[in-house]
């Protein structure tokens, strides 16, 4: 990369630190709704067990697609972020609902959506920005 040109987003590393964190919830959540548009009868018994009829299973896939690819495109990836925050709440209250220990995993994926969008996106690490607390300077 040229000297002369900027780095957006801040440094290069965090960039490209962020970039591969928010992989993992675009390849988890992508991959996991192709897979159960692709092939929903192994995935049928999962929802009927958490309560939801096993004909909207597509319906519930193409939301899981739709919003990895939001959260995947730069220009969307706040609204992306948003959307998968509210799928994933919802996983956990259906793992939570049913006594499914299972509950943690949505929740882990959800760090790993913010984690990533704050490392990429200097926007947000600039409306969150974290301080360095100093011993003695309480404020």
């Amino acid at each position: 990369m040229p000297k002369d040109r900027p780095v957006i987003g801040g440094s290069n590393k965090i960039v490209w630190a962020g970039r591969i964190i928010s992989a993992l919830p675009v390849l988890l959540m992508g991959g996991g709704g192709v897979m159960a548009l692709v092939n929903p009868v192994p995935v049928r018994p999962t929802f009927t067990a958490l309560g939801y009829p096993a004909h909207l299973v597509p319906v519930i896939a193409v939301v899981e697609v739709i919003c990895a690819i939001l959260y995947a495109i730069p220009q969307t990836a706040v609204l992306g972020a948003i959307l998968l925050t509210g799928y994933l709440g919802g996983a956990t209250a259906s793992h939570v609902r049913v006594g499914q220990s299972l509950f943690i995993l949505p929740v882990a994926v959800g760090v790993l959506v913010w984690l990533g969008l704050y490392w990429r996106d200097a926007r947000l690490r600039s409306l969150v920005p974290w301080r360095k607390v100093m011993v003695g300077s309480w404020p």
